[in-house]
């Protein structure tokens, strides 16, 4: 088993077998939902003001935020419905490969593509009434949970990619957990993300990485840390030396 499974293996993600791990579905599809209700509870009540006011996620939003959230849950749907036989190209860890700053994609973190995404986004999310956006964002998310759970596909197809369903599930929980933090920067009172997903988010920045990160950062702290919410202070970058010019693992 590789170092980084053990933070999935002490929450239940994984199952280990021979040596090896591999995803708990049934434990993903609880982990997905307490991840898209905890969301649900942020928000829910929010007047106009409260959506225009910063998440940690640069230049964007609470009301973005969400509204990128939306549309996360809005592809779960059709994910889930388009089954594909094709092998899987990406698992839950290096589906996020694209994502970093590094990668030169148009997705990473200042690409080209992803600049366009957060125009769309601004847009988008300024046209919602908070309370429209709202029963979008809970109707559309536990439709979301009711199809991952009724869904019998062993791989999936999304975004030119082919993925088991095991895999695009913990895609989706770490992207919920860390838009959570985002989220809740600024909303007093708001709950934090479970266990579970800060967990797999931890492993996820670790598979990344290609080793258990040397910090002893809470998993937090880590998620901000490796995906840019947060920067690396000097001492930070001093013991992890070569491993600090990877950072932000993804954005």
């Amino acid at each position: 088993m590789r170092d980084w499974d053990r933070g999935a293996m002490s929450v239940g993600l994984l199952n280990a077998s021979a040596g090896t791990a591999e995803l708990d579905r049934m434990a993903l599809l609880t982990t997905l939902t307490d991840a898209y209700g905890n969301i649900t509870t942020a928000v829910e009540g929010l007047r106009e003001a409260q959506l225009t006011r910063p998440s940690r996620c640069a230049g964007w939003t609470v009301g973005d935020v969400l509204y990128h959230v939306l549309l996360d849950a809005r592809r779960a749907l059709r994910t889930f419905v388009t089954p594909a036989t094709a092998e899987p190209d990406v698992d839950y860890i290096t589906y996020w490969q694209p994502f970093s700053p590094h990668s030169g994609k148009p997705f990473a973190l200042g690409g080209a593509a992803a600049a366009a995404h957060a125009r769309h986004v601004r847009i988008a999310a300024s046209a919602y009434q908070s309370a429209a956006l709202f029963w979008e964002w809970r109707e559309t998310s536990s439709a979301a949970c009711r199809a991952a759970r009724a869904c019998s596909h062993e791989r999936v197809a999304a975004q030119g990619h082919v993925l088991t369903t095991a895999d695009f599930l913990a895609t989706l929980i770490v992207e919920a957990t860390v838009h959570l933090l985002d989220l809740t920067v600024e909303l007093e009172g708001a709950p934090g993300p479970d266990t579970a997903g800060l967990a797999l988010v931890r492993q996820v920045l670790d598979g990344l990485l290609g080793a258990p990160v040397p910090m002893s950062w809470e998993d937090a702290i880590y998620a901000l840390k490796g995906t840019g919410r947060l920067p690396l202070t000097d001492d930070e970058r001093f013991v992890l030396g070569s491993m600090a010019e990877q950072f932000p693992l993804f954005g």
